[in-house]
């Protein structure tokens, strides 16, 4: 059963219950360090510029687009054992110590990246530069469900995705001004960017209590690695459900722009719609947390994934530029309602305490796999069957939303409590 640690509560001041724990009471009592490690999220994201600008910056260089998309290929490989790796040094050495390596070590090897000539030595670099800096992501999410109750797991884990959004949201305009002046700069600026986010947790975010002995025993005989994470039926299948839906998520960045070039529609509607996506998660998805943190997970996981599938089957016919957004509004609201449960709060309390990093990190890393996947899976699909590809999407549901229906505790509830017995 996971911890529960005790809310920080301004002395003097009752804790609210679960049903008025809102935005800002949320945010207005969560420990200070949690609030700068949001913050510093939101400045490691609003550096990230290389995997966007990664392609335009080799093949300016004379490389083909086949190595631009090898180079693709190796950071996304990177990032997925970045995150499992970060997992496991998150359980051992701790959150704190785990970001600050990362963010380290990533910054110490970007800005080897434009005075690398060779190409193989290239993507090792990139590749080792991936798994550096995605190490990072299941010690934070650790450190912020170790800061704060159970009932307040979905709410900050919500701040936490809007942070990272409005970073990611914003760094391509950045590192285009960026390039402007040079790509060393851009390599450069991201490395400073990690560094920030290395002194803010640093400075700002304690260091974990190391376990008792108790807990060191008990942590020792799980065994090493993930092996005591595979013998966990439930969390295979949820596992199993987030790679299928992420797999089907990404297709907007594929399938979605070679679908609106079907339709003789221009690429700015493309944009259009990516822009309506952006807003509806930012614009919502906290408010919908609201209700989501005081439900049971399993019916939010399971719904929020069956949106996602339908919104991209809703691709499938002609129905115009409206259609288009309607299925684009689908997808987006099952995102804000389903992602911080489904990838975050409940990966944060469905292993023991001393797992729970490789429970983040092994759900980090399905998002990852399949976003690295998902786009060349779609097109190769296109290809193949175009616009009957989205039509998969409903097969695909059919698979996923049981899964994570079935792999979410019955009695895991967003706010920490447990049902009645016999309910």
């Amino acid at each position: 059963m996971a911890d529960r640690p005790r809310p920080h509560i301004t002395p003097g001041r009752r804790a609210p219950g679960p049903s008025r724990a809102g935005v800002t009471t949320t945010w207005r009592e969560a420990p200070p360090a949690a609030r700068a490690l949001i913050g510093g999220m939101f400045v490691n994201r609003l550096g990230g510029f290389v995997q966007v600008f990664i392609v335009l910056y080799l093949t300016g260089l004379g490389f083909s687009a086949t190595q631009a998309s090898l180079t693709l290929a190796a950071y996304g490989t990177g990032s997925v054992a970045g995150v499992l790796a970060g997992g496991r040094l998150c359980d051992r050495f701790g959150g704190h110590t785990t970001i600050v390596g990362s963010m380290v070590v990533s910054s110490v090897l970007l800005p080897a990246v434009p005075f690398t000539s060779d190409f193989t030595v290239l993507l090792l670099v990139l590749a080792l530069q991936a798994a550096a800096g995605q190490a990072y992501r299941p010690a934070a999410a650790d450190l912020l469900s170790r800061m704060l109750p159970a009932d307040r797991h979905v709410m900050i884990f919500s701040m936490y995705r809007l942070a990272i959004n409005l970073g990611a949201a914003a760094a391509p305009l950045l590192g285009a001004a960026l390039v402007a002046q040079s790509y060393e700069l851009l390599f450069f600026t991201e490395a400073a960017a990690g560094l920030a986010y290395a002194i803010v947790v640093a400075r700002c975010v304690p260091r974990q209590r190391r376990l008792d002995p108790v807990a060191r025993a008990r942590s020792s005989s799980r065994g090493r690695g993930y092996r005591p994470l595979l013998a966990d039926r439930r969390y295979l299948l949820l596992l199993l459900a987030m790679l299928i839906s992420t797999l089907v998520y990404v297709q907007y960045l594929s399938a979605l722009p070679l679908a609106v070039h079907d339709q003789g529609l221009s690429t700015t509607v493309y944009a259009v719609l990516i822009t309506v996506n952006g807003l509806t998660v930012v614009a919502f998805e906290l408010p919908v947390t609201r209700f989501t943190q005081r439900c049971r997970m399993r019916p939010v996981a399971a719904a929020g994934t069956a949106l996602t599938c339908l919104g991209m089957t809703l691709y499938g016919p002609y129905w115009g530029i409206a259609g288009l957004v309607v299925a684009t509004l689908t997808w987006s609201f099952g995102e804000a309602l389903s992602a911080p449960t489904l990838f975050l709060a409940y990966p944060a309390g469905a292993g023991p305490p001393d797992l729970r990093g490789r429970y983040l990190g092994a759900a980090s890393a399905m998002y990852g796999l399949g976003s690295t996947a998902g786009p060349v899976l779609a097109v190769a699909g296109w290809d193949l069957l175009g616009r009957s590809l989205w039509w998969w999407s409903a097969v695909a549901a059919l698979l996923a939303v049981p899964a994570a229906w079935a792999g979410v505790r019955p009695d895991a509830h967003g706010d920490g409590s447990r049902p009645p017995v016999g309910t």
